[in-house]
């Protein structure tokens, strides 16, 4: 808008490997979500450099970084993100649209994913037909329909109630002991320490970075 740049993140240095369980932490304002969608090759840091599978996202195209976000990353968000026109078998396609599938690969892998979650009798339902959890199991489905190498999740339980939260949360650690690399931003203590590694943000920077074990025992 004209005024001064806003420097968000400052001086991170961070390695993710795959197979990875992170969660990234701090309060609102820390950086996470900026931190998270740079991670997600969504924005381009204005500074140093970000490399996806050694990779340099700062040099990539955009068409190159779609490709990224197409079929290597898998998103969840707080609030679902889904169409509400569309039925959650034909929110989970969408992805596979994107990518140019075939219509009848489209549906197959579709209905494959939301069995996967648990959905496998609300196929037609549409988002307001189901609930909070079951609509972030359709986001969960449309996340991992390409089969991506990375997960993020930006507080996927912030939404739902606590039973629903942890059976969420119990999919993901699921996800993860088939060998997907997750990246979760969450604010709840309870969420972070059902991964393997934490890392705490504050006012953009990385104040420490240990593993759950650790700070359970």
């Amino acid at each position: 808008m004209g005024g001064e740049p806003v420097e968000i993140l400052h001086g991170i240095d961070l390695s993710i490997l795959r197979g990875d369980y992170t969660a990234i932490v701090g309060s609102s304002g820390s950086g996470k979500s900026t931190l998270m969608t740079i991670m997600g090759c969504l924005e381009k840091p204005s500074g140093g450099h970000y490399y996806f599978d050694a990779r340099d996202v700062t040099l990539l195209s955009d068409h190159e970084l779609t490709d990224i976000r197409n079929f290597r990353i898998g998103f969840i968000f707080q609030q679902f993100n889904l169409l509400s026109r569309l039925t959650a078998l034909e929110n989970v396609m969408l992805p596979l649209v994107y990518a140019g599938a075939p219509r009848s690969e489209r549906r197959e892998r579709a209905e494959e994913m939301l069995v996967q979650v648990g959905l496998a009798d609300r196929l037609a339902h549409r988002p307001n037909q189901l609930s909070g959890g079951q609509q972030q199991r359709v986001a969960m489905a449309r996340a991992l329909v390409n089969q991506p190498e990375l997960l993020l999740a930006d507080e996927p339980t912030g939404a739902l109630d606590s039973r629903t939260g942890e059976e969420v949360i119990e999919l993901i650690s699921g996800l993860h002991a088939r060998g997907l690399t997750i990246v979760l931003v969450t604010h709840d203590p309870a969420v972070a320490h059902r991964s393997d590694r934490i890392v705490r943000l504050q006012d953009g920077q990385i104040t420490s970075d240990s593993s759950a074990q650790g700070e359970r025992s």
